[in-house]
Parts: C-alpha cells; sequence; structure tokens
C-alpha cells in the first residue's frame, strides 16, 4: 500500500481527498500546515505528496523547495494543489521541483489520475544497464544517481526521467509533445511550456553538461554527446 502525504489547511478539503485516497487504496496521512507537513513527510517518507500552495506558516514552494533540496526527500514526487491557475504560478511550482500542477476546483477522478500517473513515473524500473556517461554526466541507473565531474546532482523524479529519456535517445529530435507524453505519461491539453519550464531547470542543475541539451526551434529538444 502506496502512502500519499496531503498537506492541505483546507480542513474539508483535505479530509476529502484522503476519504478518496483510502478508496483508491492508498495510505493517506494529512497534515494542515507547512511545518507539520514538512516535519510527517521528513519522518514518513511518503511515496507522493499532495501540497497545497497557500499554506499558514511556511508556503507549499518554500516547502516544496526545502524537500526537494535535501537528498532523504528528493526523490519523493510532488503534486502542488492551488487556487491559482496563472502561468507565472505554475512556472514558480516547477521551478521549486513540484513533478505536476493541479488547480483548484478539480474532479476526484481527475486527481487520483494525477496521483496514479506520477506515482508510475516515479516507480518505474531503471534499465538494465547500469551506467551511462556522456562527457563528464554519468548516470547510474541502478541506483538513480547523476554527476557531473564527480559531483552528484540533486534532481527530482520528473527531471530524472527527462534526462535519461534525453540521454537515451542522444541525437534524436524529440517534439515538446513527445516528451509530454513520454516522461509525464498523459497529455497537458498543449501546455507544452512544461517541457520548457524543466528543461531550463535541468540544464541549470547540469551546469556545463546541461549544454548538451540543445534547442530545436519551433519543435523540440535532442541531446548531443561533446
Amino acid at each position: 500500500m502506496q502512502t500519499v502525504l496531503v498537506i492541505e489547511d483546507e480542513k474539508d478539503l483535505g479530509e476529502l481527498i484522503v476519504f478518496h485516497l483510502e478508496k483508491e487504496g492508498f495510505h493517506p496521512l494529512l497534515a494542515c500546515d507547512g511545518t507539520s507537513g514538512l516535519h510527517e513527510a521528513r519522518r514518513s517518507k511518503p511515496d507522493l505528496i499532495l501540497l497545497d500552495l497557500m499554506l499558514p506558516g511556511i508556503m507549499g514552494t518554500e516547502v516544496c523547495r526545502l524537500l526537494k533540496g535535501s537528498e532523504e526527500t528528493a526523490s519523493i514526487p510532488v503534486i502542488m494543489l492551488t487556487a491559482k491557475g496563472e502561468e507565472i504560478d505554475r512556472v514558480v511550482g516547477f521551478e521549486v521541483g513540484a513533478d505536476d500542477y493541479v488547480v483548484k476546483p478539480f474532479s476526484s477522478r481527475e486527481l487520483m489520475l494525477r496521483v496514479r500517473a506520477v506515482l508510475r513515473r516515479s516507480g518505474e524500473q531503471a534499465p538494465k544497464a547500469s551506467i551511462l556517461t556522456m562527457g563528464e554526466l554519468v548516470i547510474d541507473t541502478e541506483r538513480h544517481m547523476v554527476t557531473v565531474s564527480g559531483e552528484e546532482v540533486l534532481l527530482t523524479s520528473t527531471e530524472y526521467k527527462l534526462l535519461m529519456n534525453l540521454a537515451q535517445r542522444a541525437g534524436r529530435v524529440q517534439s515538446r509533445e513527445t516528451l509530454l507524453q513520454s516522461v509525464w505519461g498523459y497529455n497537458y491539453f498543449g501546455d507544452t511550456r512544461t517541457v520548457d519550464t524543466h528543461i531550463t531547470r535541468l540544464r541549470t542543475k547540469l551546469g556545463e553538461a546541461g549544454e548538451m541539451i540543445k534547442t530545436i526551434r519551433g519543435f523540440g529538444y535532442k541531446m548531443e554527446q561533446p
């Protein structure tokens, strides 16, 4: 049974999400503010976190940033829940490491589909070839570890899958739509800017090695050996 931590300050909504998670066979935990949510995430190491953006005390974006910046919790996928739907809010959520973004009001069916899709992505097995090397970039697929010039780079589960997708298809151009299908596992209703945001964040984390990710203007991306 997979554990899902819900960090939501609206009590009725939090309990409703917990109810639907239980119905779907998950083990839900509920925290009502950022501080207790952060503590519970570190204590229980859930399989996934549903995180409200607007929280009392510590904001959801700061909770996400702290989780993704810590080695013990960086690999836990996070879905942001928020009443804000503007593009800038989505971008901020992705920039601090969120794996997905759901705008309130949402249907329970949509939320459960997103939960299962993100869990499926994060739980997929790594390929059997254990080491993938591209210049100073080394990907240890058995340990899900990425290093550049010998220094470990902490990636979210979505960033790691995006990097693997590009590295395993090095030299091949992939459209943004193809990357959405391959990495996120479902349609984003044409919102291909999700890919651009994650590529930018990935390049930043990889430093000079990020220059291997090439933009194909008006189409998508490819990764080239140095």
